[in-house]
């Protein structure tokens, strides 16, 4: 495969899924302190890899569960944050300054925080009351936090009770990464024919629903368009109805990310609709990939780090036929705004 160190990758997302057992302690320890409500608060697109997590919490428990903006937290407030609160700070380089604000504001409030950082000595890491450190770069970041806030929201509903299979559900986990490999490769031919095929394409529109949803939306801002300079529209296959499809014509673009969970008949909505219009519907489904030993209700779980790491083979074509480094930018942590 392109640029792709097998060991590397296994060593990353099997440290994510080992911190299973650290995650759930410390927050058994929090509960037993009375915490009462759990923030999702990243900056950035690290935020929207929370949120598959986020919802679940939202729709299959009843422990309240709020999604911010780092730097909305910090103008606005939030009448349910405050000592009996966990904030969760997710984040690569530790750095970033929304979140550094944000954090500074809800320890303020008296709330406590949780981060998951890439490296140890980072500002995000030490001034956190718990920390989780797996290392992680851009290529491997998404399936990394993907997995470990995926661990915080089962960790909450498998304390109170919400659900009593969290052990085998783990232990599928642990699983994955080896699968997540395979899935690359199976994926790895489509990836580069596909990186041919749109490299000259400026306009697509992205679009999904429930877990994989967030990953359409991540990858159209922090890849096609923060790392390719391609112009996308994220739109969620619910909305796809109230607007968007009037931007259909035969050769408009449309990427359409289609997972397990229950909400894949939305996505089955759009796809019915956009074949009768445009030549040019891409549809990636992560129910194409074998992942041997998981099991339908993980799948559903997983569906966007399933994505995720089929995307990122895309994203190694990309760089090459378009001769744009992943890494090249014209603004990004390149001024003071």
């Amino acid at each position: 495969m392109l640029n792709f160190d097998e060991e590397r990758y296994l060593g990353i997302q099997g440290g994510a899924v080992q911190l299973a057992t650290g995650i759930r302690s410390a927050l058994e320890k929090e509960f037993a302190d009375g915490l009462e409500n759990i923030f999702f608060a990243g900056a950035g697109g690290v935020n929207f890899l929370m949120q598959p997590a986020a919802r679940l919490l939202q729709t299959k428990s009843t422990f309240p569960t709020y999604v911010e903006m780092a730097a909305e937290l910090v103008n606005s407030g939030n009448q349910h944050l405050g000592p009996k609160s966990l904030v969760v700070f997710p984040t690569v380089s530790g750095t970033t300054k929304e979140a550094l604000a944000a954090l500074a504001y809800v320890r303020g409030k008296g709330a406590r925080v949780l981060t998951l950082t890439a490296k140890a000595d980072t500002p995000l890491a030490e001034q956190a009351d718990i920390n989780f450190t797996n290392f992680c770069a851009d290529d491997t970041s998404s399936e990394n936090f993907y997995l470990q806030s995926l661990l915080i929201a089962l960790s909450i509903m498998s304390i109170r009770g919400e659900i009593d299979d969290f052990e085998r559900i783990v232990s599928e986990l642990a699983q994955l990464p080896a699968q997540l490999i395979e899935v690359k490769r199976t994926f790895e031919p489509r990836a580069e024919s596909f990186a041919n095929e749109v490299k000259d394409e400026q306009h697509h529109i992205m679009t999904g629903a429930g877990g994989v949803w967030f990953e359409a939306w991540y990858y159209g801002m922090c890849i096609l368009e923060e790392m390719q300079w391609i112009w996308t529209r994220p739109v969620h296959a619910s909305d796809f109805f109230h607007g968007t499809l009037e931007l259909l014509e035969e050769d408009t673009s449309v990427w359409l990310i289609k997972g397990e969970d229950e909400q894949r008949p939305l996505a089955d909505r759009v796809e019915r609709f956009a074949t009768t219009v445009t030549k040019k519907l891409r549809v990636f489904d992560s129910k194409e990939f074998a992942l041997e030993g998981i099991s339908d209700d993980v799948r559903a779980l997983i569906s966007p780090v399933v994505i995720a790491a089929a995307f990122e083979r895309l994203s190694m074509h990309l760089q090459v036929v378009r001769d744009h480094p992943l890494t090249t930018r014209r603004y990004y942590k390149k001024g003071n705004f």
